[in-house]
C-alpha cells in the first residue's frame, strides 16, 4: 500500500473537496493550512502548543536542514522526533533556492510580485492596498539568508553556502537522498522555480528541466524500497503565467507515477499577471484523487479559492513573517496591531476567535507588547494567525461536509473584505 494516500470523504460537483490524508505517521484531515518550519521550527512556537493551534503538520527547508542540521536530524531519528513531534512532517526539495539563489538572485524578486509594478490587472482583481501586510515584491530577509553563486545547468545546482560561502552541489538524486534521511512522510520532488517575470522560452526551459529532474528524483526514491514504505513523493508542476505550459507540465507530472502533486508557478490572486485563478486550471489534467498541495498558497481568499478547485494542502510563511510585523488576520480583514488605535483596544484580537491568545490577552496588551519591542508580541501573533489559517481550512472541511461550503465562501469574502 502506498505509504501517502488520499480518501475523499466528500467531492462537490464544482470540485470542492474533503478528505484525509493517510500518513506513516497519522492522518491529515483536509483541506488543512501547513505552516513553514524552515530551520525544523515554525518561528517563535514550541512543538508542545502545535495541537492547540490546531497544526496538523509542517513543512520544513531541505537546504537549511542540509546546511545546518542534517546530521542531527538524522541521528535524533528523523524531522518528528527531532522537533518532538508525534504528527506527519513534509520536507520541500530545495528547488525553492535555485530559484532565489540562482533566477532570482540580483533581480529582487520572490515568489510573490506586485501587480502594480509589475503586471497589469487581470479581470476585477483589485490592486493591493497601502494597508495590506501580504509579502513584498522583494524580501530582505530571503535575499540575505543564502550565499551569493548559483549556477543551474541540466544536471542540477551548484550554489555557496550562506553560512561560510563553502560550494556545495544539488542534483535531483541528492535531494531525495538529503529528504530520505531527514525522514518526512512526504517529500517533493526537485524542481526549477522561476521568476513571475521570466519570458516564456524561459519558462519553457525550466519546465522541461524541471519533468527530467522529477523522473529523475522519482526514479532515486522508487530505488530505495525502505523509503517507498515510509515516505511518499510529489512531484511538482511549473510553467509559470503561461496557461499553455501549466497544463502540460501538469499532465507530464500526473502522468509519472507521483503520490501526488505540488501546485507550483502560482501566485497570490492579489498581485495579478500570474493568477492563482489560472494556475488551478492545471488541476484538471491530474488523475481523479491525486492529493494537491499549494505550494506557497496562504492568504485566506486563495486558500477558499484552492480548496474550490479542490486543493487539499497549502503552505506558506504569511502567518509568522506577517505576525513577527504585527500583521493580524481578523474575520473582519487585515489589522496592523501596533498602530496607535489599538493601544486602549480592551478586545481580542479578534472577536469571536477561540484561539489561545484572544481567549487570553487584548489588543491593547499585544499592541503594547509590539511597541516596547518584547519578543511576546510576534510569538502571540504568530500563533493567533496560525489559528486563524488552521481553522479556516477546519471551517472549509465542515462546511463541504455540510453542503455549504459557496454559502461559507461568500459570507467569509463578504466580511473578511470590508
Amino acid at each position: 500500500m502506498q505509504p501517502v494516500r488520499l480518501e475523499i470523504v466528500k467531492q462537490l460537483p464544482g470540485g470542492a473537496r474533503a478528505g484525509v490524508l493517510h500518513t506513516p505517521h497519522g492522518d491529515i484531515q483536509t483541506p488543512a493550512f501547513v505552516p513553514v518550519a524552515t530551520k525544523a521550527d515554525i518561528k517563535g512556537i514550541e512543538s508542545a502548543k502545535f495541537d492547540w493551534l490546531g497544526i496538523q503538520t509542517y513543512i520544513s527547508n531541505t537546504y537549511h536542514l542540509y546546511l545546518s542540521g542534517l546530521d542531527a536530524v538524522e541521528k535524533a531519528g528523523g524531522l518528528a522526533k527531532f522537533m518532538n513531534w508525534n504528527g506527519p512532517t513534509i520536507t520541500d526539495s530545495g528547488g525553492f533556492q535555485v530559484f532565489s539563489l540562482g533566477t532570482g538572485f540580483g533581480k529582487k524578486v520572490s515568489k510573490f510580485t506586485s501587480a502594480e509594478k509589475n503586471f497589469p490587472l487581470q479581470g476585477d482583481i483589485p490592486r493591493p492596498s497601502a494597508e495590506s501586510f501580504s509579502p513584498a515584491f522583494y524580501d530582505e530577509e530571503l535575499a540575505t539568508s543564502h550565499g551569493k553563486l548559483a549556477i543551474v545547468d541540466d544536471e542540477g545546482v551548484t550554489f555557496t553556502s550562506h553560512l561560510d560561502g563553502s560550494l556545495h552541489r544539488f542534483t535531483p538524486e541528492r535531494s531525495v537522498e538529503i529528504q530520505h534521511r531527514l525522514g518526512a512522510d512526504i517529500f517533493f520532488a526537485f524542481d526549477q522555480c522561476t521568476a513571475p517575470t521570466d519570458s516564456y522560452e524561459e519558462q519553457k526551459e525550466a519546465m522541461e528541466r524541471t519533468h527530467a529532474w522529477a523522473k529523475r528524483s522519482l526514479q532515486a526514491h522508487r530505488q530505495n524500497f525502505e523509503a517507498n514504505k515510509t515516505q511518499g513523493i510529489y512531484g511538482i508542476g511549473q510553467g509559470g503565467q503561461f496557461d499553455d505550459l501549466r497544463k502540460e507540465s501538469a499532465r507530464t507530472i500526473g502522468e509519472m507515477g507521483f503520490d501526488g502533486f505540488g501546485l507550483g508557478g502560482s501566485f497570490s490572486r492579489k498581485y495579478g499577471g500570474n493568477s492563482l485563478q489560472s494556475a488551478l486550471e492545471m488541476l484538471k489534467e491530474l488523475p481523479a484523487g491525486m492529493p494537491v498541495h499549494g505550494l506557497g498558497v496562504g492568504e485566506p481568499e486563495d486558500i477558499l479559492l484552492g480548496a474550490a478547485h479542490g486543493v487539499d494542502t497549502f503552505d506558506c510563511v504569511t502567518p509568522t513573517r506577517n505576525g513577527r510585523t504585527g500583521g493580524l488576520y481578523t474575520s473582519e480583514g487585515k489589522i496592523q496591531i501596533p498602530n496607535a488605535q489599538y493601544q486602549y483596544d480592551y478586545g481580542p484580537l479578534d472577536e469571536g476567535c477561540a484561539c489561545p491568545v484572544c481567549k487570553n490577552h487584548t489588543r491593547a496588551y499585544v499592541h503594547h507588547l509590539f511597541r516596547t519591542h518584547e519578543m511576546l508580541g510576534p510569538i502571540l501573533a504568530s500563533m493567533h494567525n496560525i489559528f486563524f489559517l488552521t481553522n479556516l481550512c477546519k471551517q472549509i472541511r465542515e462546511a463541504i461536509l455540510n453542503d455549504q461550503f459557496d454559502q461559507f465562501k461568500d459570507g467569509f469574502l463578504e466580511k473578511y473584505r470590508k
